[in-house]
């Protein structure tokens, strides 16, 4: 019979948040497949596990899955660990758990830590409905194209940053969204963990006088989408007249009893008002 591939979460920083199922999975899988095996060694010997180790990381995602995979055919159970947090979450892990899939192979998971969830929950943002973007794109083009994208996401946005970046994805989050509310966590489970429920504008200027330390998750508010829908009104209302706006629709193939429900809707007025303008202009 096959065996399981495990993905058993790690502390994001405090050790204490290990859980008793992961030490038991990890020393009780015949290998434990790592994203840096330098580091993961010091969690293991904490713990007492002594389980072979192998590194699975994202330059040899592909091959080294292929030979992960054949080891869970062969029967053996293999648990995979990341750096910190839960592995499959913006890391490697994702492909050799669609590798598994395809083969036919039983997936599970060892639930424990995750920065993006553990910084939503404490951040005071709003927690209903979350979009998690995990680090922005290095590449320009491509940023600027996921920043564009959420200038218009009305989900509270969840972006991790490291140090010598943050200033400058500041800047850029500003730049896109406008001021929003944002609370800018570091260090999370540690120590020294911060927490600052700011604005986007004072962050930026905070952090020109105060060095960025330790790594970073950015909890952002949503957009407003009332606001939205002032800003689309208030459009419409400038752009054209409402029997301008009203044949707008109709050159687009509405007849005119659908062309004004269309504009009353835009404009966030009654039918009847778009009724009287139309008879006033005609």
């Amino acid at each position: 019979m096959a065996g399981t591939l495990y993905l058993v979460a790690t502390p994001i920083g405090n050790l204490e948040d290990m859980t008793y199922r992961a030490v038991r999975v990890l020393s009780e899988a015949d290998l434990i497949a790592a994203e840096d095996t330098r580091n993961s060694i010091r969690l293991l010997t904490h713990f007492g596990i002594r389980t072979p180790m192998t590194s699975y990381h994202e330059f040899n995602k592909y091959d080294k899955g292929r030979e992960l995979v054949d080891q869970l055919l062969a029967g053996k159970n293999i648990a995979l660990i990341t750096d910190a947090g839960t592995p499959g979450i913006s890391d490697p892990g994702q492909e050799v758990v669609r590798m598994c899939h395809e083969a036919g192979v039983t997936v599970t998971s060892v639930p424990g830590a995750c920065a993006a969830v553990t910084a939503l929950i404490i951040s005071g943002q709003e927690t209903r409905r979350f979009v998690f973007e995990a680090f922005l794109p290095a590449e320009k083009k491509e940023r600027r194209e996921v920043l564009s994208r959420l200038k218009d996401e009305e989900r509270t946005m969840v972006i991790y940053e490291a140090p010598h970046h943050l200033k400058k994805t500041l800047a850029e989050l500003f730049e896109a969204l406008g001021d929003r509310s944002v609370t800018i966590e570091r260090e999370l489970t540690k120590k020294h963990e911060t927490l600052q429920k700011t604005t986007l504008a004072e962050a930026c200027a905070y952090y020109e006088t105060n060095e960025p330390r330790g790594e970073y998750v950015l909890v952002i508010a949503g957009a407003d989408h009332k606001e939205a829908v002032k800003a689309e009104q208030a459009m419409w209302q400038e752009s054209m007249t409402i029997p301008e706006h009203v044949k707008y629709y109709e050159d687009a193939g509405m007849d005119r009893k659908e062309a004004m429900k269309a504009v009353a809707k835009d404009r966030g007025i009654s039918k009847r008002d778009v009724y009287r303008e139309l008879i006033g202009g005609e």
